[in-house]
């Protein structure tokens, strides 16, 4: 299918230009059976006037053949966090905490839904097991101390919950605990997954294998700030919250070698993006372990990615912004459009998009 659409001047751009209506039915509430049985609507064009937005419907599984020999994909190895806890404050009134990140072996940092706000030191008793002690508040997160001798991330594991998206509108089954980790999941440190990582399975990844496509790995530990909504029409004043993200020296190498022999750097999900292109800022990719706030909106120079695998992200958040600034605008509402008047499922358990970068 082909449209022709135009879009505005990036200086025209406010948060009313990334809201779109979304059927409620059309939001994915679990998972498909199969992982690479998801539909996946591959957008190209719209660069430029004599080339139309293309899209084209197909299933996640026909990835390979959307790809070509010698082309990286790059996946973010981060694991979620059985990130969520419940329980009540020593006063007696009911706390819902989610972890925002390690801090430690000991201590985190929190968002802490109550009542009333928990003062510093007061103690919370969390799922049955956990005592915990408020010991500051930064911002929208409290710096939190767990008693006893096991580290925060095995008290996680054996009594946390996995930290389903507040709009699936349901609370974590037993399947969530190996349907919400993407097989790449290697370091745990997400309190979120890295939805475009879910559509991989064991079958896809021989097959891509064999067709010659190479892979690499980042970590970018997804942070409760990635539901942050942007609240201001005026795009220029929202501030990301900061994430950790790794770059490995053998991912570097392995893009130097692709960019050598002509291929493509694809990247699995814009978590993924966001490391590559958060590392390159200075002018060229550089590994280390660091943080980001990157805020990726139209107009911004992309040096790293040139094809993304994604999904269907909420209306005026700063990942459909992300998708705009790297296909186009052009490209990402006719994408849209056709995905709802097709019924595509959205979010992180819903259906995925293949999108060429935008090089006007």
């Amino acid at each position: 299918m082909r449209y022709r659409t135009v879009s505005k001047p990036l200086q025209t751009l406010h948060l009313s230009d990334f809201d779109f209506t979304l059927p409620p039915e059309l939001i994915a509430r679990s998972p498909l059976a199969d992982r690479s049985a998801s539909r996946l609507l591959a957008v190209a064009g719209g660069t430029a006037p004599d080339r139309p937005v293309e899209l084209h419907d197909r299933r996640f599984r026909d990835l390979p053949s959307l790809l070509a020999p010698g082309d990286l994909l790059v996946a973010n190895d981060s694991r979620v966090l059985h990130a969520r806890l419940r329980g009540h404050k020593d006063t007696g009134g009911r706390v819902d905490m989610l972890i925002e990140r390690l801090l430690g072996d000991f201590e985190a940092l929190a968002q802490i839904r109550a009542t009333h706000a928990p003062r510093p030191g007061s103690r919370l008793f969390l799922n049955g097991e956990i005592s915990a002690e408020v010991l500051e508040r930064r911002d929208m997160f409290y710096r939190v101390r767990f008693a006893g001798d096991r580290p925060v991330d095995r008290l996680l594991a054996e009594h946390g919950e996995v930290p389903l998206p507040p709009y699936l509108g349901r609370a974590a089954e037993a399947d969530d605990a190996q349907r919400y980790q993407t097989v790449f999941a290697r370091a745990p440190g997400s309190v979120a997954a890295p939805t475009a990582g879910l559509h991989f399975d064991a079958p896809l990844l021989a097959e891509l294998a064999r067709r010659g496509v190479a892979l690499a790995p980042v970590t970018l530990h997804v942070g409760a700030g990635t539901f942050q909504p942007v609240r201001g029409e005026d795009l220029a004043s929202h501030r990301m919250h900061r994430e950790r993200y790794r770059i490995p020296e053998d991912t570097v190498r392995a893009i130097e070698t692709t960019r050598q022999r002509g291929g493509r750097i694809v990247a699995i999900g814009t978590t993924t993006l966001r490391a590559l292109e958060s590392a390159a800022l200075a002018g060229s990719l550089a590994a280390g372990e660091r943080e980001t706030d990157l805020f990726i909106l139209p107009g911004f120079r992309f040096r790293i990615v040139d094809a993304l695998v994604t999904n269907f992200h909420l209306p005026r958040s700063t990942l459909l912004m992300l998708v705009g600034a790297f296909a186009g605008m052009a490209p990402m509402r006719a994408a849209y459009a056709h995905a709802i008047a097709s019924g595509y499922r959205f979010y992180s358990y819903g259906d995925a998009m293949l999108l060429e970068r935008c090089r006007t």
